[in-house]
Protein backbone atom coordinates (compact mmCIF):
# COMPACT_ATOMS: atom_id res chain seq x y z
CA UNK A 1 0.00 0.00 0.00
CA UNK A 2 1.08 3.53 -0.78
CA UNK A 3 2.23 5.89 2.79
CA UNK A 4 -0.57 8.11 3.75
CA UNK A 5 -0.24 11.76 2.46
CA UNK A 6 1.41 14.67 4.11
CA UNK A 7 -2.47 16.30 4.16
CA UNK A 8 -3.99 13.19 6.08
CA UNK A 9 -0.80 13.41 8.39
CA UNK A 10 -1.23 16.48 9.30
CA UNK A 11 -4.96 16.45 9.83
CA UNK A 12 -4.28 13.13 11.96
CA UNK A 13 -1.80 15.11 14.00
CA UNK A 14 -4.09 18.09 14.44
CA UNK A 15 -7.09 15.05 15.47
CA UNK A 16 -4.81 13.45 18.23
CA UNK A 17 -4.49 16.83 19.76
CA UNK A 18 -6.61 17.20 22.86
CA UNK A 19 -9.73 19.47 22.26
CA UNK A 20 -10.24 22.82 22.80
CA UNK A 21 -12.55 23.32 25.94
CA UNK A 22 -16.12 24.48 24.63
CA UNK A 23 -17.34 27.68 26.38
CA UNK A 24 -20.52 26.71 28.90
CA UNK A 25 -22.96 29.30 27.35
CA UNK A 26 -22.35 28.33 23.78
CA UNK A 27 -25.80 27.03 23.72
CA UNK A 28 -27.59 30.26 24.90
CA UNK A 29 -25.18 32.16 23.13
CA UNK A 30 -26.18 29.96 19.57
CA UNK A 31 -30.00 30.18 20.42
CA UNK A 32 -29.95 33.82 20.54
CA UNK A 33 -28.29 34.17 17.65
CA UNK A 34 -30.61 31.53 15.81
CA UNK A 35 -33.37 33.97 17.51
CA UNK A 36 -32.16 36.98 16.08
CA UNK A 37 -31.52 35.77 12.60
CA UNK A 38 -35.18 34.31 12.57
CA UNK A 39 -36.90 37.34 13.79
CA UNK A 40 -34.52 40.02 10.73
CA UNK A 41 -35.51 36.96 8.10
CA UNK A 42 -39.32 37.66 9.00
CA UNK A 43 -39.09 40.92 9.48
CA UNK A 44 -37.47 41.03 5.88
CA UNK A 45 -39.85 38.85 4.40
CA UNK A 46 -42.90 40.85 5.77
CA UNK A 47 -41.71 43.90 4.62
CA UNK A 48 -41.06 42.18 1.26
CA UNK A 49 -44.72 40.75 0.93
CA UNK A 50 -45.55 44.28 1.61
CA UNK A 51 -43.44 45.73 -1.06
CA UNK A 52 -45.12 43.25 -3.44
CA UNK A 53 -48.50 44.04 -2.18
CA UNK A 54 -48.08 48.07 -3.24
CA UNK A 55 -46.44 47.33 -6.05
CA UNK A 56 -49.86 45.12 -7.40
CA UNK A 57 -51.94 47.20 -5.78
CA UNK A 58 -50.20 50.04 -7.97
CA UNK A 59 -50.33 48.27 -10.68
CA UNK A 60 -54.32 47.55 -10.52
CA UNK A 61 -54.87 51.52 -10.00
CA UNK A 62 -52.62 52.24 -13.26
CA UNK A 63 -54.50 49.78 -15.20
CA UNK A 64 -57.66 50.88 -14.47
CA UNK A 65 -57.12 54.40 -14.75
CA UNK A 66 -55.16 54.32 -18.17
CA UNK A 67 -56.62 50.98 -19.57
CA UNK A 68 -53.86 49.70 -21.72
CA UNK A 69 -55.88 47.11 -23.20
CA UNK A 70 -57.67 49.10 -25.13
CA UNK A 71 -57.34 49.78 -29.02
CA UNK A 72 -56.11 53.94 -28.54
CA UNK A 73 -58.11 55.67 -31.43
CA UNK A 74 -57.00 55.62 -35.16
CA UNK A 75 -55.54 58.90 -36.27
CA UNK A 76 -53.80 58.12 -39.08
CA UNK A 77 -56.47 59.10 -41.53
CA UNK A 78 -56.07 63.49 -42.14
CA UNK A 79 -59.15 64.97 -42.66
CA UNK A 80 -60.07 65.68 -46.28
CA UNK A 81 -61.11 68.95 -47.36
CA UNK A 82 -62.80 70.62 -50.27
CA UNK A 83 -64.91 67.89 -51.88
Amino acid sequence: MSRPGRKEEEVRRILDLPHPPVPADLHVRAARRGARLRRRRRTLHRLGCALLLAAAIGFAVWAAAVEPWAVPPSATTPEIDGW
